[in-house]
């Protein structure tokens, strides 16, 4: 059964231009979780990819906007006690110097990550 889809609404990128990518795949918890970075002419740095069904925790050394592109999860930031469900089109923000668990019930969740300037 799904959740009730909370959180607030982004004008998502549908693709990104005068870019650099990395080939070489992040790939976490035996590739349940997989992303390439994407490098900017300015220095910015973000990166796509894909959340295989299970609970992961992730923790953040900068600022993070997780950008749901397609699909849906369950999010608790760490301190927070909240859990908020977020689907395509939806996004959240980590603190630096912190985490959040993540879960998918179904399917494949897709996301863009943002690392927030200080």
């Amino acid at each position: 059964m799904r959740p009730k889809i909370l959180g607030c609404m982004s004008t998502m990128p549908q693709e990104f231009h005068g870019v650099t990518v990395v080939a070489k795949a992040n790939v976490y918890f035996d590739g349940r979780v997989v992303s390439h970075s994407i490098l900017f002419p300015d220095g910015a740095k973000k990166t796509v990819g894909l959340v295989y069904p299970g609970r992961y925790h992730f923790s953040t050394q900068s600022a993070e906007r997780m950008e749901i592109v397609a699909g849906w999860c369950l999010v608790t930031i760490d301190g927070q006690s909240e859990t908020k469900a977020f689907t395509g089109g939806q996004y959240f923000e980590v603190p630096s110097r912190s985490g959040f668990a993540i879960e998918v019930t179904e399917g494949i969740c897709e996301y863009i990550c943002s690392y927030l300037p200080a």
